[in-house]
């Protein structure tokens, strides 16, 4: 099952837009606000529906509600190719971020409950890592697929639409998933019951408060800056001395391809090595606590460059901040499968995701707004970005409040 597991992420990350979504939203003539609107939608979709679906996952199924998943992504990415009209790609952004609400906690409780029945709980950072290692090389395999395809045809709209085809073949991935991996259904056929079950085991276990806590402020503000590396990675691509008979479309491809191709490498690598950073720190805790305060540092280096206009400097940042996002998903991650109730991982795991889903929902208009203020000022375009370096401020005050900290007292134990 890992090479299943493992080929789901693969597939899931073959999206071919993602290294180009900000850009091919600005070709439609659309704002920075405009496009933190549509990311903002798109995270209050996540928002609305995700504790529910993952309730839904932990009574009726989980394989079921991975291949609705599937489904609503697969709508999404036609949408967003064909529409033309802010309406439509609003629905398109909502269908995205009701295939991310049904898929988030959900998969990652599938291999849980399949390292429980192989007897290798004890390994849930190094095996998710493995598995999420897999989803980072199909990022960077499409970031040099897409950035093939805009530099030969000049255009975002073919990476929308492509992206349908690896969601198919997900689809028939995931609905071939082993039966047994839904676990023991409730029957509880609109998951209320289990939801409201759930939320009070979450409730009552410190732990588990204190990591949604910190889901909020490290993954909350990386989900909105990461896609600010596009115009910073667009106007570096403007000025290279290279390929000066391309056009500034062929240039940002060709840059923009072969960087977030290398960034999702070194992501990959940070994922299967994130089980020596907790082991290197003595534990899960401390290990997280390490990397909360590495993200903080990211975030005053993007805040540095930005400042003095050094865009080869703000590349560098955000690289490094998004490898130590994958160290720390890994080991977060196991770190609720260790304080949760297996009977409630895809709810919890819900939980902690809408968390990341309603900090996005707020920075992403609230930064595009200020960006765009200070375009209108006549600030030069990179040194407008500043307001990214604002999502750095939560980090800031995690990492000051964890010096000197004890991790909390342990949660109740495993189904207690």
């Amino acid at each position: 099952m890992l090479a299943r597991f493992s080929l789901y992420g693969f597939l899931k990350n073959l999206r071919l837009f993602e290294a180009f979504l900000v850009l091919a939203l600005r070709e439609r003539g659309l704002s920075f606000l405009d496009i933190g609107g549509l990311i903002a939608v798109r995270a209050v979709a996540t928002n609305v529906l995700e504790i529910p679906s993952g309730a839904l996952a932990d009574a009726l199924g989980r394989r079921r509600c991975m291949v609705a998943s599937m489904v609503a992504c697969i709508g999404a990415y036609l949408l967003l190719g064909l529409a033309g009209h802010y309406a439509w790609l609003a629905l398109g952004m909502a269908l995205f971020g009701v295939g991310d609400a049904f898929r988030s906690g959900t998969h990652k409780a599938l291999i849980y409950t399949w390292l429980r029945a192989q007897g290798r709980a004890a390994e849930r950072t190094r095996v998710y890592g493995f598995t999420r290692s897999w989803s980072k090389v199909g990022s960077a395999v499409s970031s040099l697929v897409a950035g093939g395809l805009v530099f030969f045809t000049g255009s975002y709209q073919s990476v929308f639409l492509l992206s349908v085809v690896p969601a198919a073949l997900n689809l028939v991935n995931l609905a071939t998933y082993p039966a047994w991996l839904d676990g023991e259904r409730s029957g509880d056929r609109l998951g209320l019951q289990t939801l409201r079950a759930g939320l009070r085991d979450l409730l009552r276990r410190p732990a588990l408060r204190r990591l949604i806590g910190q889901t909020l402020a490290v993954e909350g503000s990386y989900e909105v800056a990461k896609d600010y590396l596009q115009p910073v990675l667009q106007g570096a691509a403007l000025v290279l001395p290279i390929g000066l008979a391309w056009s500034g479309a062929e240039r940002t491809a060709v840059l923009s391809g072969l960087v977030y191709a290398a960034l999702f490498f070194l992501a990959s690598a940070a994922s299967r090595q994130a089980h020596r950073i907790e082991a290197r720190a003595g534990d899960a805790d401390r290990g997280a606590t390490w990397l909360i305060r590495a993200s903080a540092l990211g975030f005053a280096v993007v805040a540095l460059a930005l400042a003095l206009g050094q865009a080869w400097l703000a590349i560098a940042a955000f690289t490094a901040l998004a490898v130590v996002q994958n160290l720390w998903r890994p080991l977060h991650v196991g770190r609720f499968d260790r304080d949760g109730d297996e009977a409630f991982a895809a709810t919890t795991l819900s939980v902690e995701s809408q968390a990341k889903a309603g900090a996005a929902a707020v920075w992403a208009p609230l930064i595009g707004a200020l960006v765009d203020h200070e375009l209108g000022r006549g600030v030069d375009p990179l040194q407008a970005l500043w307001p990214v370096a604002l999502l750095g401020l939560p980090l800031l005050a995690l990492a000051l409040a964890s010096r000197g900290a004890r991790p909390s007292p342990s949660s109740p134990a495993r189904g207690a």
